[in-house]
């Protein structure tokens, strides 16, 4: 596997790194578990995780542009968008530094019999295998609470954001994290699924594609450790008939051509009663038509490039299908005049049940915009997917917006909102798109020992 920078906008390879041999694995499990037993027997080490933490949020937000410039050259994002995923990083060693004496307190438990409480422990070695689309964002959200609680990291990131993946290991070096707090490998998948089956490691988080959690799982579980995965989604805007139609034409760029679409609770499928599709595709032309595609450090632009060559060949491949399986082109697919991997905004229709890619995600610029009469059939159609990660409700009355979000089956439902990422909100789906969660307490908890300790009268 050839780790490389290769910059979407120039197409230029900027910087190419050796993989990491067998050798230097094995080396650094060995200083993670060492580390990790460390931690165990230390009951004040806590406190020096929580000022590597804090030093490493101070770090993030002083060299913010600097670290923002580094993803935006590894896999195309607009420098305005980088920087906010390096403020949202930071914002996640302040909301965890501030939790994580509260998450990691011993919980009692009352009974009639005897005493009991849960104690929160460690568990070991994780691995994360991580992805390209927030290559800061990513990792932080797994790291940091995982490291608060004592449970040292080894990173496999995409092959795409090599340098990201080095930059942010490096940072959380520089904060004070020692040696085997977090190692960054140029692994291949071999090399990683072997790692995974090490008696030292103790779990597996993964963020990817569901051909990549099947692969994970698979291998995680015939060694009986803990995982979570989060596996995209084909998430469902669900536009309600009492809809704010200036506030919903608001939320059309954010909620679909954010990151250029590249964002697992993007909205792909927007739902739309029959009698509102004509005004609500024409609102979506006029945002689609209205951007600025270019030099993502340009803070005019305001459509980056796809990720690469392969993200821009995949995607119109599935717009090639779906035109073809029978689906109407209402704006887009057109070459763009460019050097990078660029994509002109798309939108699709009249996709039916038959057509190739109506349960596949459409990691770009495209909407697929879909007719209902009854908001009993738009439900039904949101939840007629494999996936079930994100999903919005659009609707001016609250109470019935909430009825509505209660029967979407997803892990997340934003009412008026295209999507959100917050520390203090948990993150994760059902069906095809994973298991557990990342962020919040629950997201802290995923790796811990809940550790039973009763004491009988």
């Amino acid at each position: 596997m050839t780790y490389r920078t290769v910059n979407p906008y120039t197409n230029q390879v900027e910087h190419e790194y050796e993989n990491t041999s067998d050798a230097a694995i094995t080396a650094a499990l060995t200083a993670a578990h060492a580390r990790y037993q460390e931690w165990r027997a230390d009951p004040d080490s806590l406190q020096m995780r929580k000022a590597v933490v804090t030093k490493l949020g101070e770090l993030l937000r002083a060299r913010r542009t600097a670290l923002a410039t580094i993803m935006t050259r590894d896999m195309g994002k607009l420098i305005g968008e980088a920087e906010g995923e390096v403020d949202l990083c930071a914002a996640f060693c302040d909301y965890y530094v501030a939790e994580a004496d509260h998450f990691l307190a011993p919980q009692p438990i009352y009974t009639e019999s005897g005493n009991a409480h849960l104690l929160k422990q460690a568990l070991g070695v994780l691995v994360a295998v991580e992805p390209w689309n927030f290559p800061f964002y990513q990792i932080a959200r797994v790291f940091i609470p995982n490291f608060l609680v004592g449970n040292p990291m080894l990173l496999k990131d995409a092959s795409n954001c090599p340098t990201s993946a080095k930059a942010f290991c490096d940072l959380v070096a520089e904060a004070g994290a020692p040696e085997g707090s977090l190692t960054n490998l140029f692994a291949s998948y071999d090399q990683i699924s072997e790692l995974i089956k090490h008696p030292l490691v103790a779990g597996v988080c993964l963020t990817g594609s569901a051909r990549g959690g099947q692969a994970v799982a698979s291998v995680a579980g015939a060694a009986l450790k803990k995982s979570t995965l989060e596996l995209g989604g084909n998430d469902a805007f669900l536009v309600l008939r009492d809809a704010d139609l200036a506030k919903l034409k608001a939320t059309i760029a954010p909620s679909r051509l954010y990151n250029a679409g590249q964002v697992c609770t993007s909205s792909k499928r927007y739902l739309v009663p029959a009698e509102m599709a004509d005004q609500f595709t024409a609102m979506v032309k006029e945002v689609f038509e209205q951007v600025k595609m270019g030099d993502p450090l340009d803070r005019s632009t305001t459509l980056a490039p796809l990720s690469s060559k392969r993200a821009k060949e995949k995607l119109q491949s599935q717009v090639d299908r779906a035109i073809a399986g029978g689906a109407t082109l209402v704006y887009g697919n057109q070459p763009v005049d460019l050097e990078g991997q660029f994509f002109m905004p798309t939108i699709l229709t009249n996709i039916t049940k038959d057509n190739p890619v109506y349960d596949e995600e459409l990691f770009g610029p495209v909407a697929q915009i879909f007719t209902y009469q009854t908001e009993e059939e738009a439900i039904a159609m949101a939840n007629d997917s494999a996936f079930g990660l994100g999903s919005t409700v659009f609707g001016a009355d609250i109470a019935h917006a909430r009825q509505v979000a209660s029967q979407i089956e997803a892990g997340m439902t934003w009412i008026n909102a295209g999507w959100a990422s917050l520390p203090e909100l948990p993150f994760g789906g059902v069906k095809q798109s994973g298991y557990g969660r990342e962020l919040s307490e629950f997201g802290f908890t995923e790796f811990v020992n809940q550790h039973l300790v009763y004491e009988a009268e």
